[in-house]
């Protein structure tokens, strides 16, 4: 028996496939989130590595922003549902996750079982996101993997007081055009979202371990304020970006009958 889980965020796609015991038995990402060929693209590209078809798959779970417009699915579950699952099975000692996606920040409380306690969220604002670090990439004339790497290699973060991206924005660029260090002002931006993200993990019991899921995962320069900020180790795994995916898999392999 075959599960299939898709993560259909803002801006990328991500599939799994899972057989009943859990083992996975494939993965994809492609960078097209919900409102593109994103979601077909991933399960297309993924069925073909793997060599199966729509006839194998037991049970659909979606989950992610995009959810609820693939009609394919069979369940379609919340992302914090699925991000607590997810990196539960990649990181069972996890009970505080940290999910900066590209729309918004989530913290989640775990049990022991993975299973959701509480969360905190913020979607009200595009500052302290993916898009957020996407955009100052932009300006940079970079990938968004290089910016962590720069971070690391700082003296000292630069200010990035604005709390709006659109101002943030401004600010960035002032800054690099009066002669401002760049690997500085890449620390900078990689310590406002961490300061923004830890904000608000503090808002709600902060338990360890401390795990971050998502694409932000990757980021160096992210994770090392994080973990400066809130004074301990965050653990992360090379799968993170797919917590959402795996989970969704792993909420079908319950399901199917």
């Amino acid at each position: 028996m075959i599960s299939l889980g898709i993560d259909i965020g803002s801006t990328t796609s991500k599939a799994v496939l899972m057989d009943e015991n859990k083992n996975i038995i494939g993965k994809n990402l492609v960078v097209a989130g919900i409102g593109t060929d994103g979601p077909s693209m991933v399960i297309d590209e993924l069925f073909k590595e793997c060599g199966i078809t729509d006839q194998d798959i037991n049970r659909t779970t979606a989950t992610g922003y995009g959810r609820l417009k693939y009609e394919k699915a069979d369940d379609q579950v919340s992302e914090l549902t699925c991000h607590g699952l997810g990196t539960h099975f990649l990181l069972p000692s996890a009970r505080t996750v940290i999910d900066i996606g590209g729309q918004d920040v989530k913290v989640l409380s775990l049990d022991e079982n993975g299973h959701m306690l509480n969360f905190i969220m913020n979607d009200k604002c595009a500052a302290g996101t993916g898009r957020f670090l996407d955009v100052m990439a932009g300006i940079l004339q970079m990938k968004v993997d290089e910016l962590g790497p720069h971070a690391l290699k700082a003296e000292k973060p630069a200010s990035i007081s604005s709390t709006c991206t659109v101002f943030a924005e401004s600010e960035v660029i002032s800054q690099l055009a009066n002669g401002a260090d760049r690997d500085e002002v890449i620390a900078g931006i990689c310590e406002s979202v961490a300061n923004k993200t830890a904000a608000l993990a503090k808002r709600i019991t902060i338990k360890p371990d401390i795990a971050i899921s998502g694409g932000v995962a990757k980021n160096t320069g992210v994770v090392y304020f994080l973990e400066r900020n809130l004074g301990t180790e965050i653990l992360h795994s090379e799968d993170a970006q797919y917590a959402g995916a795996i989970g969704a898999a792993i909420y079908g392999v319950k399901n199917i009958r």
